[in-house]
């Protein structure tokens, strides 16, 4: 069994305004979870959900009202130093001087965690960015997705076990998420933990091993994708029509049928209704051409546990 890299434990936060009670606004509510080491782990939810807020209560930015968490075997309250040593952010935001190189950035970096001279691994880090060739340019010369790896590469220097990405692909094309996503498994290869929060749910269920989803402070679902996945109740099946005159004739108590350009989507409860009783009505009223399934993805599950 996985060792725990990171956990909380009825981890709570409450912002006051001018010590007003009833306006105070419950950030995170009694939040409790555990990211093993060696995994990707999605944290999802909302915008207002509490993501940036368990995050920065981590990295030492925002005090917490109550609660646990731990990082790396080290408590928040006894040891916050040692937490904030034990995890590297990647911003969504590129935040480096545009007329630094990133050799000099890292340097740098390093410099403000404290690493010594000699314990600095400047090029390694370098290199497993890809980065090497651009070492010495000025980062305002760099690409976007150069930028976005620079931006790693700075949250690696003093070698944390736990890496968080806050929305790492936020307005970036397909080729640059690509390319991005390929180094974060290699960083995760090398044993690095991750933890994503993206608003692309897709990622999320093709990167991650497990996925949190909190809503308005609260955890509404925490299990692994696989089994996520399989609390989908809908399914779709598509049907394209030759001729969709006879398309009022299509009735199914339960069943949704819709029309389309190409044809018909029957939406049903997949414990409810057999396939084979959607394709018979459907083939009682019209000529099918072609039939595909959609068994539905991590976003009906975020709709479905966020009522959104």
């Amino acid at each position: 069994m996985n060792k725990i890299a990171l956990s909380a434990e009825n981890l709570t936060k409450i912002y006051s305004k001018n010590n007003n009670l009833s306006k105070n606004i419950l950030a995170l509510n009694k939040l409790n979870l555990e990211v093993r080491q060696g995994e990707i782990f999605g944290l999802l939810g909302p915008n207002g959900a509490g993501k940036t807020t368990f995050i920065n209560i981590l990295a030492g930015t925002v005090e917490k009202t109550s609660g646990q968490a731990k990082v790396w075997g080290f408590d928040l309250d006894k040891d916050p130093r040692q937490v904030r040593a034990s995890i590297g952010i990647v911003p969504q935001e590129v935040n480096f001087d545009p007329f630094f190189s990133p050799k000099k950035l890292l340097e740098l970096q390093a410099g403000f965690y404290g690493v010594k001279q000699k314990d600095r691994i400047t090029e390694s880090i370098l290199k497993t960015v890809s980065l090497e060739k651009q070492a010495n340019a000025y980062t305002r010369s760099l690409s976007g997705g150069m930028k976005r790896r620079l931006l790693i590469a700075k949250a690696m220097v003093h070698q944390p076990p736990i890496l968080f990405l806050d929305e790492p692909t936020a307005g970036v094309d397909v080729e640059l998420r690509k390319n991005l996503w390929d180094n974060v498994r290699e960083l995760n290869k090398l044993g690095v933990t991750i933890v994503l929060t993206t608003h692309y749910l897709h990622e999320a269920q093709e990167m991650c091993d497990r996925i949190a989803i909190i809503n308005k402070g609260n955890m509404v679902a925490l299990d692994t994708t696989q089994k996520l996945l399989e609390r989908i109740e809908s399914k779709k099946i598509k049907f394209k029509i030759k001729n969709l005159n006879q398309f009022e004739k299509i009735k199914l108590d339960g069943v949704k049928f819709s029309k389309t350009d190409s044809g018909i989507v029957a939406t049903y409860d997949k414990n409810k209704f057999k396939f084979d009783q959607i394709i018979d009505v459907v083939k009682n009223n019209a000529e099918i051409l072609d039939i595909s399934t959609d068994e539905g993805d991590l976003e009906d599950i975020f709709l479905q546990v966020t009522n959104k």
